[in-house]
């Protein structure tokens, strides 16, 4: 007996999924080299600041590197792998070790001197003030005589 039909929506949270299985999918196909992966993020903007909020579990402030250049904010760094007992048998092991990279670019006139970060339960949040907009003025149209 065949269910209903349903409608595929390709851009849903199904396609995100997919993307995370074969992310995983390559990153154990490659495995021996050097991987290079992305945090999830989230970024919210507010009327005065922008927060952008990564995944970091397990890691340090000192493996977190953040820069501002040319208005594109890059988090990076590298986590590494910690001395574990070599004697033990790995049935399965889906932790992740090295380095990391994302870069968004920011609105036109924050001051990086003004963007701070904190960290709490392996989330990352940075906080960008946003400068003020500026004043927009309404211009009218007059027409003119044929």
């Amino acid at each position: 007996m065949s269910g209903p039909l349903t409608l595929w929506e390709p851009f849903t949270a199904d396609l995100a999924e997919l993307r995370t299985r074969m992310d995983r999918m390559l990153d154990e196909w490659v495995d021996g080299r050097e991987r290079v992966r992305t945090p999830a993020i989230d970024i919210v903007r507010g009327d005065h600041t922008m927060v952008v909020r990564a995944d970091m579990p397990g890691l340090t402030p000192e493996e977190v590197k953040i820069e501002v250049q040319d208005d594109i904010l890059t988090v990076s760094g590298e986590h590494e792998e910690r001395d574990e007992e070599k004697t033990a048998d790995y049935v399965r092991r889906e932790r992740r070790y090295g380095a990391f990279c994302r870069s968004m670019p920011l609105p036109d006139g924050v001051d990086a001197e003004k963007i701070t970060a904190t960290t709490h339960d392996g989330i990352l949040e940075v906080t960008i003030p946003l400068p003020a907009e500026a004043d927009r003025k309404t211009i009218s149209i007059t027409p003119t005589a044929a």
